[in-house]
């Protein structure tokens, strides 16, 4: 998934923590780690962590065998259901937790992330731990689902997160072996947690849009985000957003079939001169909107944790809280005036 750098990397680690020293690794330089947030007791018995505790990696398909053979990393299959892919063939090791499983409805919208009370009961069925390491896959176009599963980890204070560089089709290619044996495991014990700082609701991002200094990315289709795609209760864009879509931060539309691959990033170069030219750059505030959260966790990542961008954030109810709201829009492309748009 992730780029080449102009010297050969080995492993990349990298800290999911805001103003916390950060190390990249290349061949057999030291790593630095972040250290774990101390926690928190909340009232309702959910431990809560700053962020800060959680180290995400990228791991090439190599070090993924290596990893999930070695029993000290936790490895999930979250591509989506029907699981005849995952019966077809899978890492070793790997216990098949759907990216689906994650999100439902929570009284008022679909798609939301469960509670932390579901999600370590989720993660403990899968035979997941608190301390457990995380490795975390999928394939085709769905690195959108090993993003949204990798946050969501993160989220949940997990402190070690790692995706397979280029998803299961990369592995594969790289001579790594699957097997279609289902593995055996004891249920893990999660107790529930949550990391703050990471996402933005509706009631923050309101004050925040339209100011200088915040930069909101929408990484929608050109159609959801003008609002000739008429999925939504209201269609459009929020005031003032940059349409980038998620597409243009991977290799998935390469010219090169031999090079097509969703789970592979551009070069941080790239990214990065895409994004200045846009007017998105680290000094900003930024936030990332999409329609359901699962775009902009892959974006998110790459904002915050690859390029280093200090304040970037998710607003997890994206399109599908905001269009549902009585909230100003804007239809047609970027610069469109906020009206308000009457829901039908």
């Amino acid at each position: 998934m992730f780029p080449q750098t102009s010297r050969p990397t080995r492993r990349l680690l990298l800290s999911v923590a805001a103003g916390v020293a950060t190390a990249i690794a290349l061949g057999n330089a030291p790593i630095t780690r972040a250290l774990a947030a101390a926690p928190a007791l909340a009232s309702a018995g959910v431990t809560t962590l700053a962020a800060g505790g959680t180290n995400f990696q990228v791991l090439s398909p190599e070090q993924a065998a290596a990893a999930a053979s070695s029993g000290r990393w936790k490895v999930l299959d979250v591509r989506p259901v029907p699981p005849l892919s995952y019966i077809g063939g899978h890492v070793p090791g790997a216990v098949h937790l759907s990216e689906q499983a994650f999100r439902g409805p929570n009284g008022r919208l679909p798609f939301q992330i469960w509670s932390s009370d579901k999600l370590a009961s989720l993660l403990s069925q899968a035979g997941i731990s608190n301390r457990d390491s995380v490795l975390v896959y999928s394939d085709g176009n769905d690195v959108l689902g090993t993003a949204l599963v990798s946050y969501i980890l993160e989220k949940s204070g997990v402190r070690q997160v790692a995706i397979v560089d280029g998803g299961l089709s990369g592995f594969k290619a790289a001579g790594q072996s699957t097997t279609k044996a289902f593995p055996t495991f004891q249920a893990g014990s999660f107790r529930p947690t949550t990391v703050k700082g990471l996402a933005i609701t509706l009631n923050e991002l309101q004050p925040l849009i339209g100011r200088s200094k915040v930069v909101i990315i929408d990484p929608r289709p050109k159609a959801q985000f003008e609002g000739t795609d008429q999925t939504f209760i209201r269609n459009g864009h929020i005031p003032g957003a940059k349409n980038i879509p998620w597409q243009a931060f991977t290799e998935a539309n390469n010219a090169d079939e031999a090079k097509k691959n969703a789970h592979k990033l551009k070069s941080l170069d790239e990214i990065r001169a895409l994004l200045v030219s846009r007017g998105i750059t680290p000094d900003k505030e930024v936030i990332v909107s999409c329609s359901t959260g699962r775009e902009a966790s892959l974006q998110f990542l790459t904002l915050k944790h690859l390029l280093k961008y200090p304040k970037v954030r998710i607003y997890e109810g994206s399109w599908t809280e905001y269009s549902a709201s009585k909230l100003p829009i804007s239809v047609g492309p970027e610069g469109s005036p906020a009206q308000q748009v009457s829901s039908r």
